[in-house]
């Protein structure tokens, strides 16, 4: 239910990029919404889902899990009354400091599309806050096993954005058409907000938000949101080091890079989110000795990593060999050319580096979350953007002038750059929970397996595109993809993949009558 409600929302929100990207291509209106866009989402990732999930979820689902029904309740008054006292205080002094910001994170903008971003950036600050708001819906319905509804409600913030950009495009000029784009995001936010009160009200029986004193439980989701707050913190510094760096660059590398970012997250949301946000609550309600919880944990842990690495090896394939394709097919119209594509699909290829380390990740930090171990991670997060920061900037400014390319390829060192750090972490992540729960990890040759599986099913799509070249990038992505899938899943099937076997049956159900 988690991946079919992400999958909703990021098909929607793949509609809204390329209805974005054909009235704004990589212009710099493109430029200054997508780094204005950055500033309030720091307060909204922050606070969001990724802290609430690990700072709230295991205490509360702690308290259902030993029947404390009322006490939950209060936690999560208290946690509500908290989150809307400290984010409206902080969206209050971000409209302020606004122009103090953009020359923190976009020092490379000036004049007019500076001006831009500042305007952009107040509209879209108190959007932040609801949807920090939202994220709290999300941890009181995922304690509940409610999954579908908090994962499908950013449907309608994209819905809001697009309607905006659709009414108003033919219109108005870039800048100002942005401006209509950020405060249609303000409104969807504020309906993805209201979609989930309803269920949570019903959920929490007339809960009345209040701050609480004294309280144990209301404590420890404060002691473990401390370090995940930071940890959030540091990463969300490593994104805005990246817009830093490519505001450096020529000019489209912002945009280009955003849009990039919508498809290479796009797996790490649908199936390492996924997995990671339904496994929290389970493994948090784990009870037992410490080894039967250990053993518990390492068999939840396990499987999660197959299923991970079952659909995300195909992922990073498929943007390393066939991202002109994935680019092509969701952003080529309008104002967004070939060049713009080819562009896109060089940053693809450099997140391909990273991709399935970044998303096992999220399940392993996780599992120290249900653990209420929320340090281990912290430092862990710690390292792995220092090196993102460090080899970013030797990737994306010194090496293109070393080797001679044109600097705007600095983008797509950026990404990969982001990789080889996301694997260090990752071992690090694991070599610690080995330490602390017994072995754990994706099996070799399953792995082996998967990357060979993948690897044939590129080899036909490229064999069947040089046979039979298709220009019109839709249908041409539909056959390759197509062909791609299907080749993958047949020889993982094969191979004896249990997770191939898993989704055919699972497919097989689905078609059955009821």
């Amino acid at each position: 239910m988690v991946a079919a409600g992400i999958l909703l929302s990021r098909l929607v929100g793949l509609v809204r990029n390329r209805v974005f990207a054909h009235y704004f291509g990589t212009s710099d209106a493109a430029d200054a919404f997508n780094a204005a866009f950055r500033i309030p989402n720091f307060l909204q990732n922050l606070f969001g889902e990724g802290v609430l999930s690990a700072s709230f979820i295991p205490v509360y689902a702690g308290l259902r899990a030993r029947g404390d029904e009322t006490e939950a309740r209060r936690v999560a008054g208290a946690v509500a009354a908290l989150l809307a006292l400290v984010t409206s205080l902080l969206v209050l002094v971000g409209v302020l400091l606004t122009p103090w910001l953009i020359a923190i994170i976009a020092p490379g903008f000036t004049g007019e599309k500076r001006e831009a971003t500042i305007r952009l950036v107040r509209i879209l600050f108190p959007g932040a806050g609801l949807l920090v708001l939202s994220a709290w819906c999300l941890g009181v319905l995922n304690s509940h096993r409610r999954f579908f509804l908090s994962y499908a409600a950013p449907v309608l913030w994209n819905l809001a954005i697009i309607a905006g950009l659709v009414a108003f495009g033919r219109s108005r000029p870039q800048y100002p058409l942005a401006e209509i784009a950020a405060w249609s995001s303000v409104l969807g936010s504020l309906l993805q907000l209201l979609v989930q009160l309803p269920t949570v009200a019903k959920l929490l029986r007339g809960i009345r938000p209040r701050l609480l004193r004294g309280s144990a439980q209301v404590r420890a989701v404060l002691h473990n949101f401390g370090p995940v707050f930071v940890g959030r913190g540091v990463v969300q510094i490593s994104a805005y080091v990246d817009t830093v760096l490519a505001s450096l660059l020529p000019g489209g590398a912002v945009a280009a890079l955003s849009y990039a970012q919508v498809l290479y997250t796009l797996p790490v949301s649908l199936f390492g989110m996924s997995v990671s946000a339904a496994e929290l609550p389970a493994m948090a309600s784990a009870v037992g000795s410490d080894e039967e919880r250990a053993a518990y944990l390492r068999q939840r842990l396990g499987a999660g990593l197959r299923q991970i690495a079952f659909f995300v090896v195909p992922s990073a394939v498929a943007f390393l060999a066939l991202g002109d394709v994935v680019a092509g097919a969701l952003y080529q119209s309008g104002a967004f050319t070939r060049g713009m594509t080819l562009y896109v699909w060089g940053i693809l290829a450099g997140s391909a580096v990273g991709l399935l380390a970044s998303t096992m990740g999220r399940l392993y930090a996780s599992t120290y979350y249900a653990l209420q171990d929320t340090r281990t991670p912290l430092r862990f997060a710690v390292v792995r953007v220092a090196l993102t920061i460090a080899l970013g900037y030797l990737f994306a400014l010194p090496l293109p002038r070393a080797l001679g390319v044109d600097q705007r390829w600095g983008a797509a060192g950026l990404t990969a750059s982001a990789g080889i750090a996301g694997w260090i972490e990752f071992l690090l992540l694991r070599r610690a929970l080995n330490a602390r729960i017994g072995t754990t990890g994706l099996p070799i040759p399953l792995a082996v397996r998967l990357w060979v599986a993948a690897a044939l099913g590129a080899a036909a799509a490229w064999a069947l595109r040089a046979a039979a070249p298709i220009r019109q990038p839709v249908i041409s992505a539909l056959v390759l993809l197509t062909v791609y899938g299907a080749v993958y899943f047949s020889v993982t099937h094969r191979f004896g993949v249990p997770e191939s076997g898993a989704v055919v049956r699972r497919l097989r159900f689905l078609r059955q009558p009821s």
